[in-house]
C-alpha cells in the first residue's frame, strides 16, 4: 500500500464502521450424533443420489477392494433400488465391506429420491433380510424420520408411523429424535407442523425438547410470525408442558424486534426478561443499542449504555464501537470521542471500527481535516486502516471542499490498489468536474473500472450524469 503524504498525517489500512460488531444467536449441539454418517436433516446437506461412478462397476473393481463401488439413485424404483443392493450383497468382494455406514448411506440416498416412506422402509428391510450383518440402528431409522418430515401429509400419519416403527426396534425416540424432526420440519417450510409435532413430544420427559431445539424452533418462527404469535406459542409450551424460554429465547425475540426497529418492544422485552429471573448479558444490551443505531438515536444508544453500566455489566470492545458508532451518526462526535480514553481505561483499545466510526462522524459534523488528524493518531498508535477508512476520508474531503487533499488521498489509494467505494467515487467525480478538472474525472472512472470497484455500467452511469450536470450549471453559469 502507498504512503499518505506527510501533509495528510495518515496510516495503512481501515474497517468497516460497524461490521462484524454482532455474533449469532448459538446452534445445536445435537448434530455431532449425526456428523458420524452421512445426513439428510440438515437443509444446507444435500444427500447423494444413487448411481455407481462413471466407468465403476462390479467386474472392473480390484481383487481387494477396500471399499464397495460408491452408489447414488437418481430414481425412485424400489426394484431397481432392491436389485443394485443385490448385487453388491452377493458378490464375494465386497459382501464383507457392506457395513452399517454404507447400508445407511443407500438407505439415505434413496430416501432423498423417493416420496414413498413405505418404500425406504421396505428397502431398509430388504437390505437386512439380504445381507444379516446390517443391523439398522437409531441413525437408520432417523433417515426415515427425515423424510417423513421434508413433506409430511395433514395429520402426521407418516412421522408418527416412523416414531412408531423405532420404538418396535428397540430404539426408543430422545431428544436427540425430536431435534431431527424439529429441524427438517423447519427447514423444509413446514412450521406448523412442528409447532403440532413438538407439542406431542413435549408430554414425554425422554423426548421433550431441549433448549437447543426449542429455540431453533423459536428462531424460526419469528422469521414468519408475528411477535404476538409467537409469544403464544412460548406462553403456551410454558404453561402447558413446562418448556420454558431462557435467555437465549429472548435475545432471539429481542433481536428480531430490534431488526424491525421497534426499539420500544425490545425494551419491553428486557423487562419481561428481568421478571423472569434472566439477568441480561453484554450481548443483549449490544443488541439493543445496534438496534438504536439503525434510527440514528445515539441519545437512546448512550442511555442503554449507562443503564448498563448501573446493572454492573461489563461493556465489552463491540460495546463501545457500537456506542462510539451510534453517537457519531447522530451527530454526537464530541461524545464519542470522550469514549475513545474511557474504553481504554477499561482495557479495551480502539480498533480500526472505532477510529472509521469517529472519522465518519467528524467528516458528518463538516471537520474532514479533524478526520485526518485522527488518521494520524490511529497510525501513532499502531491501528491500520482499511479501504473504508479512505473512502470514508475521501468522501468527506471532498464534501468539505478540501480537494487537493482528496487527490493526494486518492493517489495513496491507487498506490496502494484500494477499492473505491460507489458513494466516496460519485462524490469525487462531482467535486473534480465542479472544479473544471474532467480530465481527471476520466482517469479516475478508468481507475473504478481497472481495481473492479464498480462494474462498468454503474461507474459509466455514474460519470455519465456527472458530465450533464456540468453542462447544465455552465449554460447557467454555475460551473467553469
Amino acid at each position: 500500500m502507498g504512503k499518505l503524504p506527510p501533509s495528510l498525517k495518515t496510516g495503512k489500512n481501515l474497517g468497516l464502521p460497524i461490521r462484524s460488531l454482532f455474533k449469532n444467536v448459538q446452534q445445536s449441539p445435537q448434530e455431532s450424533e449425526l456428523e458420524s454418517q452421512p445426513s439428510s436433516h440438515h437443509s444446507h446437506r444435500k444427500p447423494k443420489s444413487i448411481t455407481r461412478k462413471p466407468n465403476t462397476s462390479l467386474t472392473t473393481a480390484t481383487s481387494h477392494p477396500s471399499s464397495p463401488p460408491p452408489i447414488n439413485f437418481t430414481s425412485p424404483d424400489i426394484s431397481a433400488a432392491k436389485t443394485l443392493f443385490n448385487s453388491l450383497a452377493t458378490t464375494t468382494r465386497y459382501s464383507s465391506l457392506l457395513n452399517n455406514r454404507f447400508c445407511n448411506a443407500v438407505l439415505q440416498s434413496f430416501s432423498s429420491v423417493s416420496s414413498n416412506i413405505q418404500d425406504s422402509i421396505i428397502l431398509l428391510n430388504h437390505m437386512t433380510k439380504i445381507h444379516p450383518s446390517f443391523t439398522p440402528d437409531k441413525f437408520s431409522y432417523h433417515i426415515l424420520l427425515c423424510q417423513s418430515c421434508k413433506k409430511p401429509d395433514s395429520d402426521l400419519a407418516n412421522v408418527n408411523k416412523t416414531l412408531n416403527l423405532m420404538a418396535s426396534k428397540g430404539f426408543e425416540p430422545d431428544k436427540v429424535t425430536t431435534d431431527v424432526a424439529i429441524r427438517t420440519l423447519c427447514s423444509t417450510g413446514h412450521e406448523e407442523h412442528a409447532i403440532e409435532l413438538i407439542k406431542k413430544l413435549s408430554q414425554v420427559q425422554f423426548t421433550k425438547p431441549d433448549t437447543y431445539t426449542y429455540n431453533f424452533l423459536v428462531k424460526g418462527l419469528i422469521k414468519t410470525r408475528t411477535l404476538s404469535s409467537v409469544s403464544v406459542f412460548i406462553n403456551e409450551m410454558k404453561e402447558g408442558f413446562d418448556v420454558k424460554p431462557d435467555l437465549v429465547t429472548y435475545t432471539i425475540l429481542i433481536d428480531n424486534v430490534c431488526n424491525g426497529k421497534n426499539l420500544r418492544e425490545a425494551m419491553r422485552l428486557l423487562d419481561v426478561l428481568k421478571e423472569e429471573g434472566f439477568k441480561p448479558d453484554c450481548y443483549l444490551y449490544n443488541t439493543i443499542m445496534k438496534g438504536y443505531c439503525m434510527l440514528s438515536h445515539g441519545g437512546d444508544v448512550l442511555r442503554v449504555y449507562k443503564k448498563m453500566i448501573e446493572e454492573e455489566i461489563q461493556p465489552d470492545l463491540v460495546t463501545y464501537n457500537t456506542l462510539i458508532y451510534g453517537l457519531s451518526k447522530s451527530g454526537k462526535v464530541k461524545e464519542a470521542i470522550k469514549f475513545l480514553n474511557e474504553m481504554a481505561k477499561m482495557g479495551h483499545f480502539p480498533d480500526v471500527v472505532t477510529y472509521t466510526s469517529l472519522m465518519n462522524g467528524l467528516c458528518r459534523d463538516g471537520n474532514a481535516l479533524g478526520a485526518l488528524e485522527l488518521l494520524g493518531e490511529m497510525e501513532t498508535k499502531g491501528c491500520n486502516p482499511n479501504e473504508c477508512t479512505y473512502n470514508t476520508l475521501l468522501h468527506g474531503l471532498c464534501k468539505g471542499r478540501h480537494l487537493d487533499k482528496g487527490v493526494e488521498l486518492y493517489g495513496v489509494m491507487k498506490e496502494g490498489d484500494m477499492k473505491l467505494e460507489s458513494g466516496s467515487y460519485g462524490t469525487f467525480l462531482r467535486t473534480l468536474c465542479r472544479n473544471g478538472r474532467v480530465a481527471e474525472a476520466y482517469e479516475v472512472f478508468d481507475y473504478a473500472i481497472e481495481s473492479n470497484s464498480l462494474t462498468e455500467v454503474a461507474a459509466y452511469t455514474t460519470l455519465e450524469s456527472t458530465l450533464k450536470w456540468l453542462k447544465k450549471a455552465k449554460e447557467q453559469g454555475l460551473a467553469v
